[in-house]
């Protein structure tokens, strides 16, 4: 039987250093001593969240508008210069090191394919420097929704042309991935929880999301999914 191993893409597969990266792009304006820094990225990741739940804009003018609320939040001077930049940086962002040999591994047995919250033009440097041949490539913008939108993965399945039980779905982000694919009837799912409970990326899970494996890394996925 036909299956398919979907996987969500910044921070599964790749090294989606986006918090580093604003602190960089900011590093004229950070006053580190007055700024909890932990506070205002993960204010900006919650902005980013609330963003995708909004009507359908392209990822590149998600990023910048959540950066610039996320800086007022923390009276920080935004600049249109640093929204271009974080934006600019996406592409760049290659893969943790144990994906390769894992995608590898399971092209042996599967269908591979990506459903990403981002832009074809921004993701696919980050395919690139991944190095693996995908079989699909679905993104927020040819869904013209995000995820955590039911739509988002309907559009994939029937893009795919697959039965939702025929698809395997691999992805860090709880509430983006673990949370809405309980009930469209995979045939498994694989929480990749690298930030375990702690950081601004840390979360703690539930029993009430189950059934689904938990992993800490892609290194052990190919032997659970029997390859």
């Amino acid at each position: 039987m036909r299956q398919i191993v979907t996987f969500d893409a910044y921070g599964t597969l790749v090294d989606f250093q986006l918090g580093p990266t604003t602190l960089k792009v900011l590093a004229d304006r950070l006053d580190l001593d007055r700024l909890n820094v932990d506070e205002f990225l993960d204010d900006f990741r919650i902005m980013r969240f609330h963003a995708v739940l909004e009507a359908y804009r392209p990822f590149h003018e998600v990023l910048p508008s959540s950066l610039e609320i996320a800086m007022r939040l923390h009276g920080l001077a935004y600049r249109k210069s640093d929204g271009e930049a974080l934006v600019a940086a996406v592409p760049a962002f290659g893969p943790h090191p144990e994906v390769p040999a894992a995608l590898q591994a399971l092209k042996s047995r599967y269908e591979i394919a990506i459903i990403s919250n981002t832009d074809d033009d921004l993701i696919a440097q980050n395919l690139a420097n991944i190095g693996v041949e995908f079989d699909h490539v679905i993104t927020a913008q040819q869904a013209k929704a995000y995820k955590p939108s039911r739509q988002t993965f309907e559009y994939a399945f029937q893009t795919m042309n697959i039965d939702p039980a025929q698809v395997i779905h691999v992805a860090q982000g709880w509430e983006y991935d673990l949370i809405p694919t309980r009930d469209l009837g995979l045939a498994r799912r694989v929480w990749i929880n690298r930030y375990g409970h702690n950081g601004c990326y840390g979360a703690r899970g539930s029993t009430d999301y189950q059934p689904f494996d938990e992993l800490t890394d892609l290194s052990g996925l190919p032997a659970l999914l029997g390859c």
